[in-house]
């Protein structure tokens, strides 16, 4: 039986080693960008993965895309939500414009997306719902006023589908990603930090992996990944 994995907001990051690791295990991988270029790049580097451009800001393209893939595709078995952009600047410098875009992002592309696969698998028993979150989401900084109160807002909704879709055998997990991922503009910006200071993508993976192959006796809804070397 054909396993249908989809993930919003792929990137050269964590997206594209959630891409990588889902179709090693067999699922034929839907990857989800702003980035339509990039996404058929990627595509052509993963055997059993489908670029499609979506911006999930915009619900009714949410809506299209998931009809599309639902035909021609089939059924979704698993979805990561990983787009998680927003605006950073203090309070003053906030705009409306800013705040929209996050909480668009993160909260209502969130909702949407969900919507879309939700029925499906309440029909079959069993599904999987990740929610790729932040420490953003437990605190405020005094430059996240936008992107940390979009993703307390993702935060809360993936509280309110586990209670309601955990009964409905639909696993929702939420990881909270406290750390900076190993990308080359991230080494680039802070040359001076060793390798094991950042966190690599390829390790989140498995970590998201793992969540979705859990008995349902004992399942996990939120964890914290940070590199070991953190003090907090």
């Amino acid at each position: 039986m054909n396993k249908v994995c989809v993930i919003t907001g792929v990137g050269p990051g964590n997206g594209a080693s959630f891409s990588r690791r889902f179709t090693a295990e067999g699922y034929t991988v839907v990857m989800l960008a702003r980035n339509g270029a990039y996404l058929e790049e990627l595509a052509g580097e993963i055997p059993g993965s489908v670029g499609i451009q979506c911006d999930v800001r915009e619900p009714e393209a949410i809506k299209s895309v998931f009809a599309r893939i639902h035909d021609e595709i089939g059924a979704v078995d698993t979805l990561i939500y990983n787009a998680g952009a927003g605006e950073w600047a203090p309070i003053m410098e906030t705009s409306t414009e800013g705040m929209y875009s996050s909480w668009a992002t993160n909260t209502l592309g969130l909702l949407v997306s969900a919507q879309q696969v939700i029925p499906t698998m309440s029909d079959q028993g069993e599904g999987n719902i990740m929610i790729i979150g932040a420490t953003a989401s437990l605190r405020g900084g005094a430059r996240s006023t936008a992107f940390a109160s979009a993703k307390a807002a993702q935060r809360s909704v993936a509280q309110s589908m586990a209670r309601d879709l955990g009964p409905k055998g639909i696993h929702v997990g939420y990881l909270i990603i406290d750390g900076i991922i190993d990308l080359e503009r991230t080494r680039k910006r802070m040359p001076d930090k060793a390798g094991e200071f950042f966190m690599r993508p390829d390790a989140i993976a498995d970590s998201v992996y793992t969540l979705t192959q859990q008995d349902r006796s004992a399942w996990t809804f939120e964890v914290d990944l940070r590199p070991f070397g953190e003090r907090w």
